[in-house]
């Protein structure tokens, strides 16, 4: 028999919720076989069988909350799998043989309301489904006739349309559904929440002419696949720029502790992902070593990773800064909420074709706004706003990023 542990979850993670179970009790497994989903606060743990054998016991059941060594089910090494364990098979209820002291008990009497019908009056009420225990029966001691059916039947014809009955409690209840929440959604719903009421959080606004990344990408982009085995996105023009403007502006890629602000000199770059479970956000590390291509396969990496729920917390971790582009789902214009202890966050939103006044004529161009949300308290409204400034000028001049201006 061995023990089905839960694993270590991490640093700073002392808990977790047990999703959901694979397997039944009594059902046959292999090694490495995933038996149990497990739900953190930052990502999702998968649990697998240590051998062959059976699970012959499930401990912590769906819902519950273990903790790191906690013993989570038993599995039977080696055995066989037990279909009547996990396909338990009812058993005809044995008649119990009298005593030879005991006279035999009688045969319990139907009950009262339960009213006898012909097998004839029974074809009519299956026919035209009809509820016989609600037909009064004419035959000997209240045996339900074919002709009883048969008139009920023409009674329920032309009785008049009943009136409709007001809203019953199931329909009410089908209105609404109460779901618990995932400890991952729990816990998004407290850090954001955490971040309004400790940050002095603002947002400014800026917009930025797509025109020319657009062009730079619609002529490379194919070389640059079969180049690199990657897309070229719009995201890594933008972590490149964000990084940029980072490093002219170092208040918006701090965070302050306890009364200290601390100054980063390494630039690892948030990049939010909408999943099934809620968003994440996984971290590309040093983001200012990686060319075009490296960020583009490390955003594509991680987005696949969090899709799959195969994030570690690792990849969740230490970020300096964070980006989330509401644009993939048609976002015009937002406030995104800022990733504590982090000090900025960039949005991006919906490219949209609007008529702007270049050089004196009106010319039809691929907008998109940015909102810069940054903490008040370390972030002036100059540096906000210079950062964003200086996010605008490398993305409508993408030449700046490679001459480092």
């Amino acid at each position: 028999m061995a023990d089905i542990m839960t694993p270590a979850l991490g640093e700073s993670v002392t808990e977790a919720t047990v999703a959901r179970w694979t397997k039944k009790a009594g059902e046959a497994v292999r090694k490495d076989e995933i038996l149990v989903e497990l739900e953190t606060d930052k990502v999702s743990l998968e649990v697998a069988a240590p051998s062959d054998g059976v699970l012959s016991e499930i401990l912590a059941g769906e819902g519950d909350t273990v903790e790191p060594g906690t013993v989570l089910g038993k599995l039977s090494e080696g055995a066989a799998a037990a279909p009547a364990r996990s396909e338990p098979k009812a058993e005809a209820p044995k008649a119990e043989a009298p005593k030879p002291t005991e006279a035999p008990k009688p045969a319990p009497a139907p009950a009262a309301e339960a009213r006898p019908a012909a097998p004839s009056a029974q074809r009519v009420a299956a026919e035209n489904n009809l509820d016989l225990s609600k037909v009064a029966g004419s035959g000997k001691d209240g045996r339900v006739t074919k002709g009883d059916a048969l008139a009920a039947l023409e009674a329920r014809a032309s009785a008049p349309a009943a009136a409709p009955a007001p809203a019953a409690p199931r329909e009410l209840h089908e209105r609404e559904e109460r779901v618990r929440m995932t400890r991952l959604r729990q816990t998004i719903a407290r850090r954001l929440k955490e971040a309004q009421n400790s940050a002095a959080m603002l947002t400014t606004f800026n917009e930025v002419d797509m025109s020319a990344v657009m062009a730079l990408r619609s002529e490379y982009k194919d070389v640059f696949e079969k180049r690199h085995g990657v897309r070229l996105g719009f995201m890594s023009f933008f972590v490149k720029a964000c990084i940029a403007a980072l490093k002219q502006v170092p208040d918006v890629n701090a965070e302050i502790e306890g009364q200290d602000i601390i100054y980063k000199n390494h630039y690892d770059i948030g990049v939010a992902v909408g999943t099934e479970k809620g968003l994440v956000v996984p971290v590309v590390r040093d983001a200012d070593q990686l060319s075009l291509a490296g960020v583009e396969k490390a955003i594509g990496d991680l987005g696949k990773k969090a899709r799959d729920g195969q994030l570690a917390l690792e990849d969740l971790q230490g970020g300096t800064f964070t980006i989330s582009n509401g644009g993939v789902y048609g976002s015009l214009m937002s406030t995104p909420i800022l990733n504590a202890p982090q000090s900025g966050i960039l949005g991006m939103h919906k490219i949209q074709e609007r008529p702007m006044v270049v050089k004196g004529q009106v010319v039809v161009r691929p907008m998109m706004y940015l909102a810069l949300s940054y903490d008040h308290r370390v972030v002036d409204g100059q540096g906000a706003v210079t950062f964003l400034v200086k996010v605008k000028e490398a993305i409508e001049d993408p030449q700046r990023l490679l001459l480092d201006l």
